[in-house]
């Protein structure tokens, strides 16, 4: 999420990131008929993301390929939606010190507060990598996200919670001095309870 040698000694690698040893939720399949799937002129387009006022337990999970800020994030449980977490400061710019992950889905935002998990990751990455004759090893952090207060947009405008989130880097650097970032795989995984007003 940030350029490879600098990263080595300072990553800030929430992708999101980037929320939480993270294996992507897994798709599942329904039974439908063949009208419901009919793409004949006339037919009805498949209805957007529900969203949900709903107090209770959201299942979050987010994935990127590269050490940049942004991942794309699922949100399932009391909020059914989908869209992009990006990792900034505070104040919302993209710098190298990560203090919030931004989620920006199809009916609104709100943003995490990952500055623990962040500062796991940073000492984490300092014993990377874990394996020297191949340059590459994984780094896994678990913490307690938080929902920034009166963060909320659209439909997450009252939201409030927090959640217990874990990321999981897979990363291979350049042989024989593990200097250059040359692969990476950043997953999130995590699960909160929200509620709204």
């Amino acid at each position: 999420m940030i350029e490879a040698k600098a990263f080595t000694n300072h990553r800030s690698v929430f992708a999101a990131a980037g929320l939480a040893g993270l294996l992507l939720v897994g798709g599942c399949a329904s039974v439908t008929t063949k009208a419901s799937t009919s793409h004949s002129p006339g037919a009805a387009s498949p209805a957007g993301p529900q969203a949900s006022m709903a107090r209770g337990p959201v299942q979050i999970s987010g994935y990127s390929d590269n050490d940049g800020p942004k991942s794309t994030v699922i949100l399932t449980g009391a909020i059914g939606d989908f869209g992009e977490a990006i990792r900034t400061y505070a104040n919302g710019k993209i710098e190298r010190n990560y203090n919030q992950l931004d989620l920006t889905l199809t009916h609104g935002s709100f943003r995490l507060s990952i500055a623990g998990i962040e500062n796991n990751l940073v000492r984490a990455f300092g014993h990377f990598p874990s394996n020297t004759s191949t340059c590459s090893g994984i780094v896994t952090e678990t913490g307690t996200a938080p929902i920034v207060a009166h963060s909320g947009t659209g439909a997450y405008k009252t939201i409030s919670g927090n959640f217990q989130m874990t990321v999981t880097i897979h990363e291979v650097d350049s042989w024989p001095k593990c200097i250059a970032l040359l692969a990476q795989d950043i997953f999130i995984t995590g699960s909160g309870a929200v509620a709204f007003g």
